[in-house]
């Protein structure tokens, strides 16, 4: 098993959280990974993402040109990465910030208001957790429980309330399958 994977959005939505978790997660699980962010000015509001790959063998390369899974959290990521998919793929839309959609043939779309479901549970710094409920519960890449222990230990008992608003955002993700 090999899945290649982007995660793009502006500076601060928390992409490449979600990239950081979801290799951090599979790590935690045996697995191999790798995980290249580019951030450089996109931090003040330009796209910034990061190639995640999850493989059971040694990978080769960080660099992702076709992936099997993306992640856009507004139109540019949409816009810049949607066509290179693989057939087959799955592309996760924010449809808050994401308003043209151009489905392609034999490419699966999870079409979500993730500002508006983040903002309904009280935060948008939880956003991204609802991305990893998504892919979670498409994928099966890694489990809920990893995904779990390592917010648990990353959060420690910084903030209680946030660890459970991102642990119900997974979860609420997950119920998109």
């Amino acid at each position: 098993m090999k899945m290649e994977m982007i995660f793009s959005g502006f500076g601060g939505q928390g992409a490449l959280t979600i990239g950081k978790f979801i290799a951090q997660a599979a790590m935690d699980e045996g697995k191999h990974v790798s995980w290249m962010p580019s951030y450089g000015p996109e931090m003040r509001g330009g796209t910034a993402n990061v190639f995640t790959v999850v493989a059971d063998d040694p990978i080769a390369s960080p660099l992702v040109d076709n992936p099997h899974l993306l992640v856009a959290l507004n139109q540019p990521s949409l816009d810049k990465f949607g066509d290179s998919v693989l057939q087959n793929g799955l592309i996760i839309v924010n449809s808050d910030m994401c308003p043209n959609v151009v489905k392609r043939e034999g490419v699966e779309y999870v079409i979500v208001p993730l500002n508006t479901l983040a903002a309904e549970i009280g935060s948008m710094k939880i956003l991204n957790m609802l991305c990893i409920g998504i892919i979670i519960a498409k994928t099966g890449l890694i489990k809920y429980e990893t995904i779990e222990t390592a917010l648990k230990a990353y959060m420690g008992n910084k903030d209680m309330k946030l660890l459970e608003m991102n642990l119900k955002a997974i979860k609420d993700g997950m119920s998109f399958s």
